[in-house]
């Protein structure tokens, strides 16, 4: 399993090594001891998979608030997401700043998303799949968004606006300044 750092110190990129013969494969995706090496000490307490029928759905950008504040560690399992994450920590020397990575069936790659950080992503195929573990239960008392097309995010979602589909709570998300910074470093 490999482990970098991006752009944005605290998102890790985690490429799982495959081990494949002439029945299929074996892979490990998630090791805590690796994890660990880099400062993080997540424990998982659920486990989500989604689907989306067609491409261009966007679903983001997602938090939860403390004292349900979770972390993510996302993979796509069919076809291929842009996943993007998004600093929204005050005082955070990168806040506002975010990072998109394309995550697949074939590059096998996952994304950790600490908890601090807004979460979101596009399906850049049809029939996509999204399993994604958790570091908190799902609290709707703490579910919070901030809009996908913030202009002072500037996030290429690599698909013209008109294609996107969004749900009804994605579309009404305030922009980032609109609130105080959920979270602080």
């Amino acid at each position: 399993m490999q482990i970098e750092r991006l752009e944005l110190p605290d998102i890790l990129l985690v490429t799982p090594t495959k081990h494949g013969d002439q029945r299929g494969f074996f892979s490990e995706t998630y090791r805590a001891d690796l994890f660990a090496k880099f400062d993080v000490d997540a424990v998982f307490v659920q486990d989500n998979h989604v689907h989306s029928a067609q491409r261009g759905v966007l679903r983001g950008l997602h938090f939860q608030l403390p004292p349900h504040a979770q972390g993510k560690l996302v993979r796509c399992s069919k076809g291929a997401i842009l996943d993007v994450a998004v600093d929204i920590r005050g005082g955070s020397a990168t806040f506002g700043r975010h990072v998109a990575v394309e995550l697949s069936a074939d590059n096998w790659r996952q994304l950790w998303v600490p908890p601090g950080f807004a979460h979101g992503y596009v399906t850049l195929q049809d029939d996509c799949e999204v399993i994604y573990k958790v570091t908190d239960y799902y609290a709707p008392e703490c579910d919070r968004g901030i809009a996908w097309d913030d202009s002072s995010l500037a996030i290429d979602w690599r698909l013209a606006a008109a294609d996107l589909i969004l749900s009804d709570k994605d579309r009404k998300q305030p922009r980032l300044d609109a609130a105080a910074p959920p979270f602080s470093v």
